[in-house]
């Protein structure tokens, strides 16, 4: 019975410190004050215009991180030429990638004074090429190396059948505008 009496002790205690005073005019006065203040103004909310309909239709376009094609009017057709790729050699290994795939990264001064260049390919590996080499899938000859660009001659189809010579370059990677 005294345990029953010793647990049942604290549970009185707390109902009558519930049950105490029940005088509660501290917080009608405490509400009263904060009623009687001027209440805020809440903004309305601003009116958005209605969301316009965009239509992408320049998809089926030219991406604008290509270089553009060479326009045919700029290219001399010559019938007849005997300008064709050599079917015979052996690929190098950045004839694999098109030019798209391909940056130059920077260069390096060899000790006979000829300078390469650094071509990163489409896989991420980093090749030297120098002038003679191949790169691109249009059997681009590189013709020149400078610090900033590598200069190409591609062999392109002229569509009649026959095969034309085309400038392309190749600019550092990172250089404004190119």
């Amino acid at each position: 019975m005294s345990r029953v009496l010793f647990a049942l002790l604290p549970v009185l205690l707390m109902l009558t410190g519930c049950s105490g005073s029940s005088d509660t005019s501290d917080l009608k006065r405490f509400m009263d004050d904060t009623l009687s203040k001027p209440r805020g103004r809440v903004e309305p909310i601003p009116v958005f215009k209605p969301y316009e309909f965009f239509s992408y239709s320049a998809a089926g376009l030219r991406s604008p991180f290509e270089l553009p094609v060479v326009d045919a009017t700029d290219v001399q057709i010559q019938v007849g030429s005997d300008v064709k790729p050599d079917f015979e050699r052996p690929k190098e290994h950045l004839e694999q990638y098109a030019m798209a795939e391909l940056a130059m990264v920077g260069t390096l001064m060899r000790e006979e004074g000829a300078l390469w260049a650094l071509v990163r390919d489409g896989d991420g590996g980093v090749v030297k090429v120098k002038t003679g080499q191949f790169m691109g899938q249009n059997h681009g000859r590189i013709v020149a190396v400078t610090d900033y660009k590598i200069n190409l001659i591609e062999i392109v189809p002229n569509g009649q059948g026959g095969w034309i010579e085309r400038p392309r370059t190749l600019a550092l990677e990172g250089l404004g505008g190119e």
